[in-house]
């Protein structure tokens, strides 16, 4: 029988806000599966919130990064690399749009707009691989997080949709490129969860109504099988699985109506 053990594995967790962030749900299950982890916040306003919940958990570290300033995430890397050595998995759970260009028509988000959504929710996967790669001479496990919009449209999610597209090709792109150093990528496409940031999306709990209603399950996900997921993508049990957008969405995306 399988179990995973992830004891004297070490990884980073990019975008942890507060206790309801999928990626402090990740944090969670990661640390009870034996890792020890860099958890990262965005800036000081979170700081006091993200080092609280890092506190409950054996051997965790904490650090600022804006993963748009080259040198923060440089800074956050070496400090990695002082504290734990190697590396065996990145989490990248991060996403940002204008509040103002999730509502109205897709065809009025401004060039601004369209810059930071694509660079914040999709571009800063490249620059954290590109120094989290270094730091795993015995190979990896990055994983990030998508949705369904990158398929199809979901009113109100707008431009998201568009840096989700574009997050889940650098998922292809860079499992391609990585494959040879046993470095493996993947995404989890997630249904909609109860997040800070969801709160933003026009419509969120439609979209859940919906989602539950029209799903082979009947219902909407939890954190926690997310979690699972990802314990799962970053341990040994998922060898041979890169490149690929994992749905733990309860179906959904299978549903035509």
């Amino acid at each position: 029988m399988y179990s995973i053990d992830l004891n004297g594995k070490n990884g980073v967790i990019i975008g942890v806000a507060n206790d309801r962030s999928i990626a402090w749900g990740i944090a969670s299950i990661l640390a009870q599966a034996g890792a020890r982890l860099a958890l990262t916040y965005q800036n000081d306003r979170v700081k006091d919130r993200v080092t609280k919940l890092a506190d409950t958990l054996d051997g965790a570290i904490t650090m600022p990064c804006d993963a748009t300033d080259d040198s923060q995430v440089e800074e956050v890397f070496r400090q990695v690399e002082e504290n734990f050595g190697e590396i065996s998995f990145l989490v990248h759970s991060i996403a940002f749009a204008n509040r103002e260009d999730l509502t109205g028509r897709f065809s009025d988000t401004s060039r601004e707009g369209f810059r930071i959504a694509l660079e914040v929710s999709a571009y800063t996967l490249l620059p954290l691989v590109r120094h989290a790669a270094p730091l795993m001479p015995g190979g990896g496990s990055v994983v990030t997080m998508t949705f369904n919009a990158s398929q199809r449209v979901y009113p109100g999610y707008n431009i998201m949709g568009t840096a989700k597209a574009a997050l889940e090709h650098e998922v292809r792109q860079l499992a391609a490129e990585h494959g040879g150093q046993n470095i493996r990528v993947n995404a989890i496409s997630a249904g909609p969860l109860d997040t800070l940031s969801a709160r933003g999306i026009g419509g969120f709990q439609d979209m859940k109504r919906q989602h539950s209603a029209t799903a082979p399950l009947g219902r909407n996900i939890s954190m926690e099988e997310v979690a699972k997921t990802a314990l799962f993508l970053c341990s040994d049990l998922s060898s041979g699985i890169t490149g690929s957008i994992i749905p733990v969405d309860a179906g959904y995306h299978i549903m035509a109506v």
